[in-house]
């Protein structure tokens, strides 16, 4: 199968590994800095330890890729639009698009650029960072994929895609409720995002203070608490759920956001936390934590 990789950060690098080294075709849509070291040495991806360098290419023209059969997207959130059109050049009669993207408006955003038909929304689980150019460090211990049809169906479409990720070593299944996987991850990484800006740490100190600790808690039950305002539904008991996850992690783990923060890079707090506060505003739902999160960080959302 040949898979091109729209975004080759960590996240789509890691993937993009994987999926490489199980065979398929894989071709990443890169640019900058780490385009260059890529084309240099090749894509340096660092897991469990051990340092591969998997057999893929690189070029920050999609018409040197090819057409795919599968184009998946994984690029940060201010881009989408952007990348959708990057990608037209990769997409032939049967090209499935598929978001693995951190947000949920995502899947209709993309299907304005590329057609609502052959976009899937995915639900991305994993950690991976770009250490340096062209070294990507998969710091999670698990790499997973939820994805599904929009309107809940089991395609056959869908049934390869996941079977080519679990051939990979990705940890993959279809869902017939993809909006409610959608939102049970954003409910976590739009909250874990917030306490990690605001406070400038990672999992565990946010955990072991009970201060911090109880402000994590009131993001998670007011991301909720919008997710259902606008129709989603959560499980009762998707606040415990969330944090049950969060108390489970490395200490060391930390939100993507916070790296972009020390980075002085763009941030992608308007549609994560930002996301639940303009929903909570819409729905009269009152959200004062993620509110503060946003304010705290409003000065360094557009980078240095």
């Amino acid at each position: 199968m040949r898979i091109a990789m729209v975004g080759a950060g960590g996240v789509g690098a890691a993937y993009g590994a994987l999926l490489a080294e199980a065979g398929h075709d894989v071709r990443l849509l890169a640019r900058g800095a780490h385009l260059a070291a890529m084309r240099e040495r090749g894509l340096v991806v660092v897991r469990d330890g051990v340092t591969r360098t998997p057999p893929l290419m690189a070029s920050d023209d999609a018409a040197d890729l090819g057409v795919a059969d599968v184009a998946i997207l994984a690029v940060k959130l201010w881009s989408t639009e952007d990348a959708a059109r990057s990608a037209l050049p990769l997409l032939g009669p049967e090209t499935l698009v598929v978001t693995l993207q951190n947000g949920v408006d995502s899947r209709e955003r993309l299907a304005s650029v590329l057609g609502p038909e052959r976009v899937l929304a995915g639900v991305a689980q994993i950690s991976a960072v770009i250490e340096e150019p062209g070294v990507v460090v998969h710091r999670s211990p698990f790499a997973r994929i939820i994805v599904g049809e929009a309107d809940g169906s089991e395609s056959a479409r869908l049934a390869r895609f996941v079977a080519a990720c679990v051939d990979a070593g990705i940890e993959a299944r279809a869902t017939r409720e993809i909006a409610v996987e959608l939102w049970a991850k954003f409910v976590f990484i739009a909250s874990l995002s917030s306490a990690c800006g605001v406070f400038r740490a990672g999992v565990g100190p946010i955990l072991a203070n009970p201060q911090t600790h109880a402000f994590l808690e009131r993001l998670v039950a007011e991301a909720v608490a919008v997710g259902r305002a606008e129709g989603v539904p959560l499980p009762d008991d998707q606040v415990a759920r969330t944090l049950a996850f969060t108390e489970g992690l490395p200490p060391t783990m930390r939100a993507s956001l916070l790296d972009d923060l020390e980075r002085g890079a763009r941030l992608e707090l308007p549609w994560l936390g930002g996301r639940i506060a303009a929903g909570g505003r819409r729905a009269g739902v009152p959200t004062p934590a993620h509110e503060t999160a946003a304010l705290a960080m409003a000065l360094h959302v557009e980078g240095r």
